[in-house]
C-alpha cells in the first residue's frame, strides 16, 4: 500500500505564508499603475520576513507558490504577465539567496530588499525586450523602473522590519 503523504510543521508554515503572499499579490493586482510594470511588490514583504525568520528555502517556496498560484487565480498563467512575473521573482530570489548565503552578516534587510527589487526590475526588462518588445525604446523605462525598484525596496524593507520587530517583541 502507498504510505500517506506526511505534512510537516514546515509545510504548514510555508502554506500559511504563501497564502498570505498570494492574497496580497491578488489584491495588489487591482491597483492601477501610473507606469507600465510599476507595482510596489507588497507580497515581497512576506518573502523578506520568511527569508530572515526561516531561511532561503522557505523564501523560495513562498515566492514561487505566490507567483504560480497568483497567476492561476488572476487568469494570467503562461501569459506574458506570468512570464515577466516569474522572471522577476527568479532573479529576485537568486539575489536574495546569494546575499543570504554569502553576505548575511554585512547586508541588512534594506540591502536585500533593494538589491532584490532592482534585480527583479532588470530581469523583467531583459525578458520583455528579449521575448516581447525587441526594440531599444523599451530601455527608456529603465531609469524610472530602477528608481521605483529602489523606492519600493526601501519601503517594503521598512514595513518588513516593523513587522519583524513586532513579532520579536510579542
Amino acid at each position: 500500500m502507498n504510505k500517506p503523504l506526511e505534512i510537516t510543521d514546515e509545510d504548514r508554515k510555508i502554506a500559511a505564508f504563501a497564502a498570505l503572499a498570494i492574497t496580497i499579490h491578488v489584491l495588489e493586482s487591482a491597483f492601477p499603475s501610473p507606469v507600465p510594470g510599476v507595482k510596489p511588490g507588497l507580497a515581497n514583504i512576506i518573502t523578506l520576513l520568511v527569508l530572515f525568520r526561516y531561511g532561503w528555502r522557505f523564501a523560495v517556496w513562498v515566492s514561487l507558490l505566490r507567483v504560480i498560484a497568483g497567476s492561476l487565480l488572476l487568469g494570467t498563467f503562461m501569459s506574458p504577465t506570468f512570464i515577466l512575473s516569474l522572471s522577476g521573482a527568479l532573479a529576485s530570489l537568486l539575489v536574495m539567496v546569494l546575499l543570504w548565503v554569502a553576505m548575511r552578516r554585512w547586508v541588512s534587510l534594506v540591502g536585500v530588499s533593494v538589491l532584490s527589487s532592482i534585480s527583479h526590475v532588470m530581469a523583467q526588462l531583459v525578458v520583455a525586450w528579449w521575448l516581447f518588445i525587441p526594440h531599444p525604446g523599451i530601455l527608456v523605462l529603465t531609469p524610472v523602473l530602477i528608481t521605483a525598484g529602489i523606492l519600493f525596496g526601501v519601503f517594503n524593507a521598512i514595513i518588513a522590519a516593523a513587522i519583524e520587530k513586532r513579532l520579536t517583541n510579542s
